[in-house]
């Protein structure tokens, strides 16, 4: 018989897994939740105590943590989270409505209004740090290789700061180094070479994963997914309204040309618009309301 898988809600207020009973014991056994963290099992509607299920309120006093939960997060030491993708993401699909890609934009372009010079320096500050890394040919293709995820996960983490209201510095844009390096990095690098491999396959393939993976820095940053379940999640996710991520994407190439045709300098504000209309799309598909 399958082992039933879990998602709990953690200390942040942010829901957690899919996963194996056994890895929601472990968390436990950690103090990284406990008998009263709120769970769920997939395939049941209900949000329970984990003490309520069956399965776990027979755990021994001593396996039992009688700490307050903690949130899953690499920085403990315990490393990224692993998650069944395909759960996940069905769970997502089955709760997401049709994006709206005119909406993303407008929110993208209001937040932008209310924090114009932040969120303008943040990716000046990116893209100028990229730009010099790239003077040096042999590191600008390792840079690129490895560090981009790094180095846009971080910006991506400072926009969804803002993007939910919460207080964010402009250090903020360097978190992918200390929060999440090697998920990003791996993230980073495996993600081009699979895009790379499948452009020389026609084209289209490659078109097919460009797409498909523009929620994988974020997850990362956001969910704390180890590198792989990211890149599966949005992948899964993205291709149940691929055309319209596709069509949110043109509209970011279209508004990066128009600001290079403005003299350079409009890229610092339509690239940051559609980075940010990327994000409420991550929203949308990646944390929908439950009914």
């Amino acid at each position: 018989m399958a082992s039933p898988m879990f998602t709990i809600i953690g200390g942040d207020g942010k829901e957690y897994g899919p996963v194996k009973l056994q890895q929601v014991k472990n968390w436990i056994a950690d103090g990284r939740a406990n008998l009263d963290t709120k769970a769920k099992r997939i395939g049941d509607e209900e949000w329970k105590r984990l003490g309520d299920f069956p399965e776990i309120n027979t755990l021994a006093p001593a396996e039992v943590s009688t700490a307050e939960p903690a949130i899953p997060d690499p920085s403990d030491g315990k490393g990224p989270l692993k998650v069944d993708p395909k759960t996940y993401a069905d769970d997502l699909i089955e709760r997401a409505i049709p994006l709206d890609i005119a909406g993303c934009f407008q929110r993208g372009w209001d937040l932008l209004k209310a924090n114009f010079w932040p969120m303008v320096g943040a990716f000046a500050a990116i893209f100028l740090i990229m730009m010099l890394f790239s003077v040096v040919p042999i590191i600008s293709l390792l840079t690129g290789l490895l560090l981009t995820g790094v180095f846009y996960g971080g910006l991506f983490g400072y926009y969804l700061k803002l993007a939910r209201g919460e207080s964010a510095e402009l250090s903020d844009i360097f978190n992918g180094f200390s929060v999440a390096f090697v998920p990003l990095m791996l993230a980073s690098m495996v993600s081009q070479v699979l895009t790379g491999v499948g452009v020389l396959l026609l084209i289209l393939p490659g078109i097919y994963l460009a797409v498909a993976y523009l929620f994988v820095y974020i997850l990362i940053m956001d969910k704390k997914l180890e590198f792989w379940a990211a890149m599966e999640v949005s992948r899964r996710v993205i291709t149940a309204q691929w055309w319209r991520l596709l069509g949110l994407a043109l509209i970011g190439v279209l508004l990066a040309l128009l600001g290079a045709v403005a003299l350079i300098i409009g890229m610092f504000v339509t690239i940051p618009i559609y980075m940010v209309a990327l994000i409420y799309a991550y929203e949308d598909l990646c944390n929908p309301p439950r009914s």
